[in-house]
């Protein structure tokens, strides 16, 4: 299954394609628009005026609990795209929440695409750019989120597997052991799903910074390496082109991350069968990264990553 591209949360009041172009003041019968799929909440379209193409993204309802600021993403936008990743925003409707970029041409980049060392070291180049670009406001932490995701399903009453109250254990664990590891806070994306990579042949461009603020880098590669399931050997092609070579305790870091970032994403998915609109299959969604999670959780070699991983503050 294609994991979801887009995410948003409003408390706004509702728009239109229709509104947007009258707020934009620009002229209905010299526009071509065109809805853009791959979203699951957002609303996407793409608009081509004379001498200009943008894309229109008006966030969809009722998920303001998932914890993205719109006006935080804008600024981390703009932020990004002077790092030279991201689009240039064109406009931002404040009180709507709506983002107006400008479109890029190019393709998605897909997880299969994305599997080659060459594919990575581009990845890894876009990502340290906007990481040592200007700060970005507020701050990230993916164990908060966990816990926030956690608090609001139960809150809203939805059936969580079994086997989760062992996991949640386990982020107490998996925080204590990288809070040891020390990390200095860097401007991150913290969703670098597929689908947040577009390619134009020269570039990769980053899109979608609904979850960026200060964070720590590990779980941008992190999050990174889970979503594009890479092999043992990108992971440390991905970890090499990033640092330009393998620091102590890096690969421990990175696996722990991963784990963190497949238990942030599917109580993400437990959140939106509370209170998404759109017909999507949330609950299997979840499912599959639960069960990435407890996988990685049953590795033998986890009790070494924690160890790996907070010895490598002494080392540094």
């Amino acid at each position: 299954m294609k994991a979801p591209a887009h995410r948003a949360s409003s408390s706004f009041t509702p728009v239109t394609i229709d509104d947007v172009i009258a707020r934009m003041d620009w002229t209905p019968l010299d526009l071509t628009v065109t809805s853009l799929g791959g979203g699951i909440t957002n609303l996407n379209y793409r608009v081509e005026a004379p001498g200009q193409t943008c894309v229109v993204r008006i966030p969809g309802r009722n998920s303001a609990q998932l914890g993205i600021d719109r006006a935080r993403e804008h600024a981390c936008a703009v932020a990004a795209h002077e790092s030279g990743v991201a689009p240039a925003v064109v406009a931002f409707l404040k009180e709507d929440g709506v983002l107006i970029t400008e479109f890029v041409r190019g393709w998605s980049v897909t997880v299969k695409e994305m599997r080659h060392a060459k594919m990575v070291r581009r990845a890894a180049e876009a990502v340290r750019r906007y990481h040592g670009g200007r700060p970005f406001p507020g701050t990230f932490s993916p164990f908060r989120a966990i816990r926030e995701y956690h608090a609001l399903a139960v809150a809203r009453r939805v059936v969580l597997p079994p086997r989760y109250g062992r996991m949640l254990e386990h982020v107490d664990r998996l925080e204590a052991s990288l809070i040891r590891a020390g990390h200095i806070l860097s401007p991150c994306h913290n969703d670098l799903l597929p689908g947040n990579f577009l390619d134009d042949g020269k570039r990769l461009w980053i899109v979608d910074w609904e979850y960026a603020a200060m964070g720590d880098v590990y779980f941008d590669l992190g999050n990174f390496a889970a979503h594009h399931q890479l092999s043992v050997t990108l992971e440390r092609v991905l970890l090499d082109a990033y640092f330009g070579r393998v620091p102590a305790g890096a690969v421990a870091r990175l696996r722990l991350m991963k784990v963190v970032s497949d238990l942030r994403e599917a109580m993400w998915a437990m959140v939106q069968v509370a209170i998404s609109e759109i017909e999507y299959d949330f609950r299997t969604y979840g499912r599959e990264h639960f069960d990435r999670c407890a996988v990685q959780l049953e590795d033998p070699d986890l009790p070494r990553w924690l160890d790996a991983a907070a010895e490598a503050a002494t080392q540094s």
